[in-house]
């Protein structure tokens, strides 16, 4: 089935002009073109169409997968928050009196993919030592990639730290590409920057729609 995904702006990735009212149109998990909204639905009349808000960018990348993963523990919500409090848990010594077994890790790191989708990240870089670890993000269907330096302290969101948001993207939007991307309920990129990456309304890899804000 083709998809045509359309916002108000498009970003297509660093280097690149913005697009208004620009769109992609997915086919499988691939983009099959990129290109203003108008020519591609004249082009492809029967493909369904998601209308988005804002603007559509090339999903995000996260760096410091370890960090945010492995040495940070996410309580389940509501059942460890009332004591345990709702913000994630890092640091040894408070990560040590909770004892945590393999499986409670892999527990964590599926509440905190949830999280990374709903910033608009399809994308994780960092090494993996805890296989429950490892399979939850490979489940949740964010790519794992090799270390990268993390520029700062790691954070959920990618914009965090940067000096552009096109810094925080993972790849272009490029016909033949896959699809990955997202897509923010803001007027540009300065604003996409200033107010991060919680205002993501949408995240699509591989082709799939694996977060939608409701």
């Amino acid at each position: 089935m083709l998809t045509l995904h359309t916002a108000d702006l498009l970003l297509p990735g660093p280097g690149r002009a913005p697009l208004p009212a620009g769109a992609v149109l997915v086919e499988g998990d691939r983009l099959a073109r990129v290109g203003p909204y108008e020519e591609l639905a004249a082009a492809w009349p029967h493909a369904r169409v998601r209308r988005w808000p804002g603007v559509l960018t090339p999903g995000l990348l996260v760096r410091g997968a370890d960090v945010l993963l492995e040495r940070t523990y996410y309580p389940d919500d509501p059942y460890e928050t009332a004591e345990l409090g709702a913000d994630p848990i890092s640091g040894a010594e408070a990560l040590d009196a909770l004892e945590l077994t393999e499986s409670r890790w892999g527990n964590s790191a599926r509440r905190a993919t949830q999280k990374l989708l709903a910033r608009g990240v399809v994308a994780v870089a960092g090494k993996l030592t805890v296989p429950a670890v490892r399979t939850a993000v490979v489940r949740s269907g964010l790519t794992l990639l090799p270390p990268a330096p993390a520029g700062g302290t790691p954070s959920l969101d990618p914009f965090a730290g940067r000096e552009s948001a096109e810094e925080a993207f993972h790849g272009a939007l490029d016909a033949g590409a896959p699809a990955r991307f997202a897509v923010f309920a803001v007027a540009g990129p300065a604003e996409l920057l200033a107010q991060g990456a919680t205002t993501c309304v949408a995240t699509v890899t591989g082709g799939r729609l694996l977060h939608r804000r409701r």
